[in-house]
């Protein structure tokens, strides 16, 4: 948590940085203090302190401090370890899998359940207007998006993930107010992507953002949900990353088909398990 107010220092006003520094310079005192405190200490107002809160994601300063408290005491039971060159299987194995549960567990203590509805409410208001639901990402990004619109258009909703460049421009074009657009990216740099959200978004749909806190897509979007991770983009082959990806795309499956109409959602999602049994050796 501490990881993801430094890299999202840049991008705050001036007073909700000081906020942020007071935060960094004493973690724990901040979530012991009241909002009294924390403006005076801050030089701020009151509803500054909020407003900082809630520039990260959260739902107020109540559950600031609740994720940041679990933050500081718990931290993350498992250290990031790279391999070795000379590390057995039975290393490399448990390595792999320490590194991608540390990062799961590090989500679950900072995930920001604020963004995470916004998210699924313009979804689940898409899904219900018949309104289009698009996933674009590069590289190993694209893949995850692929796996995304397996996941949405199995709920009866038109959907598609888009790759190729130049057809996310294109498609990003023909979006309307209503229409979702869902960029995931994990170093957030990728100029493709980060047009096609801004053409997106000044076309009236809701851009959702997957991607690292901090980024110039981050601040390009309508939602951000922010993907922290302790995996370098410009110097590993992306892991970790994208099994977070993946995870975050499927708790916004899993939220939006829940609040569907179970009553047309179930039969049909039936009906579709009935035909694939032909496809089966029994």
């Amino acid at each position: 948590m501490l990881d993801r107010i430094k890299a999202c220092l840049p991008s705050l006003a001036p007073a909700e940085q000081r906020v942020a520094r007071l935060v960094l310079e004493d973690p724990g005192a901040f979530a012991r203090q009241p909002i009294s405190e924390l403006a005076a200490q801050s030089q701020v107002s009151k509803p500054t302190v909020v407003r900082f809160c809630r520039s990260l994601g959260y739902d107020g300063l109540a559950d600031f401090k609740l994720k940041l408290v679990g933050s500081v005491n718990e931290g993350v039971p498992f250290i990031h370890r790279s391999v070795d060159s000379d590390d057995k299987v039975s290393d490399v194995t448990v390595k792999v899998i320490d590194n991608a549960v540390a990062a799961f567990l590090k989500y679950r203590n900072e995930a920001s359940t604020h963004a995470i509805g916004r998210a699924v409410e313009a979804l689940r208001q898409a899904c219900r207007d018949q309104r289009r639901i698009e996933f674009i990402g590069a590289g190993n990004s694209g893949i995850v998006a692929q796996d995304a619109q397996h996941k949405f258009f199995r709920l009866g909703v038109h959907t598609v993930a888009h790759s190729d460049g130049h057809m996310q421009v294109m498609s990003a074009s023909l979006l309307q107010p209503g229409d979702c657009l869902v960029v995931i990216s994990n170093s957030g740099r990728t100029r493709d992507l980060m047009d096609a959200a801004d053409i997106a978004r000044r076309n009236g749909a809701c851009v959702i953002v997957i991607t690292a806190s901090g980024s110039p897509l981050a601040r390009g979007g309508d939602i951000h949900l922010a993907a922290d991770h302790p995996e370098g983009y410009d110097r590993y082959s992306p892991m970790v990353s994208r099994l977070m990806h993946l995870m975050i795309i499927d708790i916004l499956a899993t939220c939006v088909a829940l609040r569907l109409d179970a009553q047309i959602l179930q039969p049909m999602l039936q009906n579709m398990k009935d035909k694939l049994r032909s496809k089966r050796y029994t």
